[in-house]
């Protein structure tokens, strides 16, 4: 087998969650498990939380579905709502809490036949200009759906633009929004991301919505996983398959961006692009071999990079690259990538095999 594997612990983000929880006692909390649980294993993540877990939240119908089959009791919210008017039905079948974000879904939805009633969540746009209603609107289709025979209960939820930035004055103004609402008869109202769980206590309402603290990452440029109490939870492991020592001048990969300006050992790591490793990554990304800090060095190809081993010279092919783990967080790697955490999580691709642990 290729050389490479993502290692999921799964005992973390049970750990996690109960964070997540402990920030906002009383609170039920969404575990968010879109996107193939930022690629951790939705099957996985699921059966993890399943005792523990007040819900989760996805995507699309098609991750409900996966999740519903699953666990049959778990509230399951569809944040972005149906797509089309025939989903409706389907979402009732699954017994699914549906977001209604535009008046086309809220018409087709009272349109609908449906075989049970749904919990709807209103979403308010209260400053992230993406997906919800204004407030004006919002209480007019209140009026609407308060009592409609298709909603068995009518909810609230809106979503913070910069509850990373810890302070933000734009997050105060969303947070007013919301709040200048709770004179309107919802049955349950979310607000609270990870950022916020974390940080806005005023924001955590009925439900939180915890989706990458519970993978080990932070929403925070200021502040890691450690002083946030949190665990990593995926660790990316590849091997050295190859190291060649080269002379001052000499160029490595694709275009030759990079040279050498000094004698140098160079490792070529069983990793690339096509497995999720950002092809944007620039020279002098961190990697760990035997326990060091190197760096990475030339282009990241589609199935392996390089990195220098010049400081490391007892190196050899074999040897594990960890590429991201517990020592080497994943945001670090994100920022000296120009990314976040977030992305490179999501983005390991199906070919890379999850190994998962429990402790």
């Amino acid at each position: 087998m290729r050389p490479l594997v993502a290692t999921i612990d799964l005992s973390a983000i049970a750990h996690n969650y109960a964070v997540a929880k402990r920030c906002a006692p009383g609170r039920q909390a969404f575990a968010v498990v879109k996107a193939n649980a930022y690629g951790h294993g939705v099957r996985e993540v699921v059966t993890a939380l399943h005792d523990v877990a007040d819900g989760f939240a996805v995507a699309s119908l098609e991750e409900a579905a996966e999740v519903r089959a699953l666990h049959g009791e778990a509230r399951i919210l569809l944040l972005e709502g149906c797509f089309a008017a025939d989903e409706y039905q389907f979402a009732a079948q699954l017994g699914l809490d549906v977001v209604v974000h535009t008046a086309l879904q809220a018409q087709q939805l009272l349109a609908a036949t449906l075989r049970r009633p749904l919990a709807v969540w209103l979403k308010l746009d209260s400053g992230m200009h993406r997906l919800g209603f204004n407030a004006a609107a919002l209480r007019d289709w209140f009026g609407h759906l308060h009592g409609a025979a298709h909603v068995g209960e009518l909810n609230l939820l809106s979503h913070f633009a910069c509850a990373d930035e810890r302070g933000s004055d734009v997050s105060e103004g969303q947070l007013e929004q919301f709040l200048e609402l709770l004179d309107l008869d919802f049955a349950q109202r979310s607000l609270a991301n990870s950022a916020a769980i974390l940080t806005i206590p005023a924001a955590h309402m009925d439900w939180l919505r915890p989706g990458i603290m519970l993978y080990g990452a932070t929403p925070f440029a200021d502040l890691g996983v450690e002083e946030l109490g949190l665990r990593p939870a995926m660790s990316l492991t590849a091997q050295l398959i190859a190291c060649r020592d080269i002379d001052v001048g000499d160029a490595v990969g694709y275009g030759g961006t990079w040279r050498a300006t000094r004698p140098s050992r160079i490792g070529t790591v069983s990793c690339g692009y096509a497995d999720g490793y950002p092809r944007h990554a620039s020279a002098g990304t961190p990697v760990i071999v035997r326990g060091q800090r190197v760096a990475l060095v030339g282009r990241v190809s589609m199935d392996m990079l390089t990195v220098d081993l010049t400081d490391v010279p007892e190196a050899t092919e074999g040897d594990a690259v960890e590429l991201w783990e517990a020592q080497l967080p994943v945001d670090e790697v994100a920022q000296a990538a120009g990314t976040i955490g977030y992305e490179l999580l999501s983005k390991v691709t199906a070919r890379v095999p999850r190994r998962y642990r429990t402790g």
